[in-house]
């Protein structure tokens, strides 16, 4: 862990990173909930009871506490969960099944990913109608300065998360305390709320309320909502701090709701909670709060942003992704990444879905479903692994929690034919382009003509033996020696390009996040060594580095391009998700000018 794990900046940087979703449920959670209910008195104390709880049983125990410690090397989120599953396997056969759980579980958080911008950009905006003067300003201008708000946000996403976390920690520490100041007045009109801790009040809404109480858990749920951002972020700012910064999240969180409720006590006729509590109780400070929560909730949509950078960056190091573009932002963490072809995508989706429901409350009616399935998903893994680890204990709480998230996840599946089915749509394309990339290279190493090592070391030799040798070191770069690709074959044998000392380069990334171990193998032949480099999936490694420390002096590097043809239409959008993305060397800094790529015509 960094040494920002316990110091105040730390915490401050995460407070900025990582609580923007959660920390803007208060302006839509309790509005959107009694849409559906009547503002009665146990109603109320109802629905602060599950929230309260909700907070603490899937954020505090499932995100802070358990998945937090199933965290490698500080890194953490789906795929990470998938890499434990699989390193504690006995038998192969379940990989799969790991696999395809952890590629539901990025497309559902993506899907998520792409709705939450929208709604808090949209409901902060909203507040802007109780401003005297602009009460008549029109649903198309609130989306459109939504969107606008949307375009800044994407738009400085490349100058690091880092960066942007420092400049936003510090309004969030103003937010959450503006948000639990303002509990803490209503409640000082109304303790009665306070009696909501007791679980007791949550058994009894649903006594009183039964499907109708159900179904409202479908919004209830919009409380956790950014609670998955505490784990899949842990890569840009480490578990430490994001587990002290909750502590004061979930005091101004909790503070803020029972306020809430207190408020509707009072006030059983409000449509727009929050801020209608800051415009009766403080009217010359109601601007400044709805600047501070338009701030907020663009705060709110980094969060979610950051968190699809580390999960797509996982997905491609652990190839299950295609490989976009990286660049990385920060020499402090290695994984403080942009991906430009990720931020520009979700823009359009974000703006896409803000002009589709024009309202934060028909939004809200979408909302909740992938982020539940995401839950769902996170707390079986979690409690898979703690079985394998033998800590049956903790494992039984595992399987607690995930019982819970399946009662959410049903809940919100009651959302589908009201918008719900935005959120499968939303999670479909990167589930549909994870499983044509997966399927592709699969498809793709199995119609490549590989040559068996013996076979080419016969032909190697005699080769060797009779052909003018070029001066110096070349390096061929393969997956697997036991298996030597078509263009090497191609370019030793075919087209004459032999050096005095040619080397066969293996990169394996381990299942371990960082580290990297080089060394040579035992020499094949005369004039024919085998260099691997072991390395950890979330590693950035500089090749030119290593092979000068393994004193390797290349005169050249070839590597293999595929050109492919294909007539079924599922193999044409493979090729062309292909050619849009950059080729694998690209991902190991070596020195382009002694790259030579080898093109392999290969028809699908």
């Amino acid at each position: 862990m960094t040494e920002k794990t316990s110091t105040p900046q730390g915490i401050i940087r995460s407070l900025g990173l990582v609580f923007g979703d959660i920390g803007t449920s208060p302006i839509y959670t309790v509005t959107v909930v009694f849409l559906l209910l009547q503002p009665t008195q146990k109603n109320i104390l109802g629905v602060l009871s599950l929230i309260f709880w909700t907070l603490t049983a899937l954020v505090t125990v499932q995100y802070a506490w358990i998945a937090m410690d199933l965290s490698k090397r500080g890194e953490g989120g789906t795929i990470v969960l998938k890499e434990i599953i699989i390193a504690g396997l006995q038998s192969p056969r379940m990989y799969g099944f790991v696999t395809m759980l952890s590629i539901i579980g990025v497309s559902l958080l993506i899907g998520d990913g792409v709705i939450t911008p929208a709604i808090s950009i949209l409901s902060a905006m909203e507040g802007s109608l109780l401003i005297p003067g602009l009460a008549n300003i029109t649903r198309g201008e609130i989306v459109f300065f939504s969107a606008v708000i949307a375009i800044a946000l994407f738009a400085v996403q490349s100058t690091g998360t880092e960066k942007i976390a420092g400049a936003f920690g510090p309004i969030m520490i103003v937010w959450f305390i503006a948000l639990a100041s303002l509990g803490i007045w209503y409640i000082l009109e109304a303790p009665v709320v306070l009696r909501a801790v007791n679980p007791v009040w949550a058994v009894r809404f649903f006594e009183d309320n039964g499907l109708r109480g159900f179904i409202a858990l479908g919004e209830i749920i919009l409380c956790a909502t950014g609670g998955e951002a505490l784990y899949a972020d842990m890569g840009h700012l480490g578990g430490g701090p994001i587990r002290q910064a909750w502590g004061i999240v979930f005091c101004a969180l909790a503070l803020n709701y029972f306020g809430q409720g207190a408020y509707l006590l009072a006030h059983p006729g409000a449509k727009n909670i929050l801020f209608e509590m800051m415009f009766h109780t403080f009217r010359p400070g109601y601007v400044p709060f709805l600047l501070l929560s338009i701030v907020a909730t663009i705060i709110a949509s980094q969060a979610m942003i950051s968190g699809m950078f580390s999960i797509v960056y996982q997905g491609i190091t652990t190839r299950i992704m295609p490989l976009f573009k990286v660049d990385y932002t920060s020499a402090e963490r290695r994984s403080q990444i942009y991906l430009g072809t990720v931020n520009w995508f979700m823009l359009v989706l974000v703006i896409f879905i803000m002009f589709e429901f024009q309202e934060s409350n028909r939004l809200a009616a979408a909302y909740g479903l992938a982020v539940t399935g995401t839950m769902f998903l996170t707390g079986i893994m979690m409690t898979w692994i703690l079985l394998l680890k033998q800590q049956r204990l903790l494992a039984g709480l595992a399987c607690a929690i995930a019982f819970i998230d399946l009662i959410y996840m049903s809940a919100n599946v009651t959302k589908i034919p009201h918008g719900g089915y935005w959120s499968l749509i939303l999670a479909s394309i990167p589930f549909g382009t994870i499983m044509l990339y997966r399927k592709g290279q699969q498809r793709l190493y199995r119609v490549m003509d590989f040559m068996p090592l013996e076979e080419f070391l016969h032909k190697f030799r005699r080769v060797y033996a009779a052909t003018p040798r070029l001066d110096g070191t070349a390096l061929f770069l393969l997956k697997d020696v036991k298996e030597v690709p078509f263009y090497i074959i191609q370019t030793m044998f075919y087209h004459g390009i032999i050096y005095e000392d040619n080397i066969l380069l293996s990169i394996i990334k381990r299942e371990d996040p960082y580290g990297v171990t080089a060394f040579f193998k035992p020499d094949l032949s005369d004039g024919l060594r085998v260099f691997e480099v072991q390395m950890g999936y979330m590693e950035v490694v500089d090749m030119e580095e290593v092979l000068r420390e393994a004193d390797i002096e290349e005169r050249a590097v070839f590597y293999g391009l595929e050109d492919i043809t294909a007539g079924n239409p599922f193999w044409k959008l493979f090729h062309i998700i292909k050619k849009l993305t950059p080729p694998f060397i690209n991902f190991y800094k070596f020195p382009s000018r002694k790259l030579h790529g080898v093109i392999t015509k290969v028809n699908m």
